[in-house]
């Protein structure tokens, strides 16, 4: 029987990674909609966990996945300088 646990496994880093970058997407449109202190905290703290994520996903094979979470997050700080 084939384990997918492994498979599974190295996955969920890029997973996890993205889901944290789309985190980040949303703290910024909610900051550029609602520019409170609360809401700039919790944009710069889903920042610092997306890019832990990224430095975890970078150790997977899937570098392509990485890369696109990369740019995607160098687009939100773009937008978030904007604001």
């Amino acid at each position: 029987m084939p384990n997918h646990n492994s498979s599974m496994q190295a996955q969920n880093p890029v997973s996890d990674a993205q889901n944290a970058v789309q985190n980040v997407v949303n703290a910024v449109s909610q900051l550029r909609s609602h520019p409170t202190p609360q809401v700039y905290e919790g944009t710069q703290n889903a920042i610092k966990q997306a890019e832990r994520a990224l430095d975890q996903a970078s150790l997977s094979d899937n570098q392509q996945a990485v890369e696109q979470a990369r740019e995607e997050l160098d687009r939100a700080r773009a937008k978030l300088e904007e604001a």
